[in-house]
């Protein structure tokens, strides 16, 4: 072995993280090169730590049998994850080396979407059979790879799932006593169909190690693992971040320049199409802000607390979504309390601009206009901040897709055509010029 990839396989096996950052932060050729000739445990041990994408992108730039024996290692369900970003045409040469029982595994696990319990659940468990004896079942225990133990689950012969057997009752038990009196039949268990959000509430609100992931045939394939929700949680509490601002959810800080312009850029034609409009509103009113130059210097205070009182109505009820406080039949009560509050704000902010105005330029007519256009603006921004998410996920969308940037479009024009509407019709006692 040369010493470069002597220094490699060090790095990678003493600091796995780092070493995902650094292959992260290289040209895609480059890092595939660099792990051609590394041992596939430690090229397994990398790929673990990388994006989907990234890792996708590294594997499909490897020799099919490469890719075989690294598929061969990786857990299923990170296999399966960087199985379904690769190209169809190489999925299928993939799948065509396997043997049929891990090409149907990986297929099946591929089908599911990442954001079921399917999609994040581990198919390697082990369980015993309903008809075992005490010392059978802790012969069939013994047996079991270290990784597929969770709990004792315990299955018929046709793999439904029946209960969980305590461990202690086991012991306890004598060696020819069958387990079946001592099974736990009150199991929880999560459809395969489950979404991720309401595995992850589930496993927060029980405290399991685990949970059981059944088919509908109540058949027992896989389990969900605590660390694996929290991981899952977190990340999409990042994706959702992300995508409120039009970011790609899988985007990711060393993210190829490819990927970040083709996730960014379509977003940013929609707030540049939303900015016109904005400036269309703006552009009605030229006449007015010509004689009244004041107008143009206070747009954007009126504008920026309206963003600002959206963005709080927007964050309370993307959490209270998230966290399924917001049931139906609670939505009208939540809209009505934020536009409440939004309008109330409004008062107490409108009344402070308004004096600071006052005293600014002297004009009783200028800081009622822009008093009333704060209380305006900022009953709507938290009645939109409120409802564009409950819209959103009405319509079966995701109520973190870009929402903020709808909200920004809705602020500025109702904040701009408030504002300058009220000094159209209050122009008679404003400043000129």
């Amino acid at each position: 072995m040369k010493p470069i990839e002597t220094i490699l396989r060090t790095f990678i096996d003493q600091h796995p993280e780092d070493a995902a950052r650094a292959f992260e932060a290289l040209n895609t050729d480059e890092a595939a090169r660099l792990l051609k000739n590394l041992p596939i445990r430690v090229v397994a041990s990398l790929i673990e730590r990388l994006s989907p994408h990234q890792a996708a992108s590294l594997v499909v730039r490897l020799d099919a049998h490469r890719v075989l024996e690294l598929l061969e290692v990786l857990p299923p369900r990170t296999g399966s994850t960087v199985f379904k970003h690769l190209e169809e045409d190489k999925r299928e040469e993939v799948l065509a080396t396997l043997p049929e029982k891990s090409a149907r595994l990986l297929r099946e696990l591929a089908d599911y979407p990442p954001e079921t319990a399917g999609g994040m659940m581990e198919p390697k468990v082990a369980s015993l059979t309903l008809d075992l004896t005490a010392q059978q079942a802790i012969t069939a225990i013994r047996k079991a790879p270290r990784d597929a133990l969770h709990y004792l689950y315990v299955t018929k012969r046709n793999s439904e799932l029946v209960g969980v057997l305590n461990m202690r009752d086991l012991l306890l038990a004598t060696a020819r006593e069958p387990i079946e009196p001592l099974v736990h039949q009150q199991v929880l268990s999560v459809p395969v169909t489950m979404d991720r959000d309401e595995v992850i509430d589930l496993m927060t609100e029980r405290g399991f190690l685990a949970l059981p992931v059944v088919d509908a045939e109540n058949r027992l394939i896989g389990v969900v693992k605590h660390d694996t929700a929290l991981e899952a949680g977190q990340l999409e509490a990042f994706e959702d971040m992300q995508k409120s601002v039009g970011v790609g959810g899988d985007e990711r800080a060393l993210s190829p320049v490819s990927t970040v312009v083709k996730r960014r850029l379509p977003w940013l034609y929609v707030n540049l199409l939303t900015a016109f409009m904005a400036a269309a509103v703006v552009g009605l009113f030229e006449g007015v802000i010509a004689q009244v130059t004041a107008l143009a210097v206070l747009l954007p205070v009126v504008a920026g607390q309206g963003g600002n009182t959206g963005s709080q109505s927007l964050a309370i009820v993307m959490r209270g979504l998230a966290l399924r406080e917001i049931v139906p039949g609670t939505q009208l009560r939540v809209v009505l309390k934020e536009v409440i509050s939004g309008t109330l704000n409004g008062v107490a902010i409108a009344l402070v601009t308004a004096l600071g105005v006052y005293l600014w330029y002297q004009s009783g007519g200028l800081a009622l206009v822009i008093g009333g256009a704060m209380v305006v603006n900022m009953s709507a921004a938290a009645f939109s901040g409120a409802i564009i998410p409950l819209l959103l996920k009405s319509l079966g969308r995701d109520p973190a897709q870009s929402a903020a940037i709808f909200l920004t479009t809705v602020t500025d024009i109702i904040g701009f055509s408030s504002f300058l509407g009220f000094a159209f019709l209050m122009m008679p006692w404003l400043p000129k010029g």
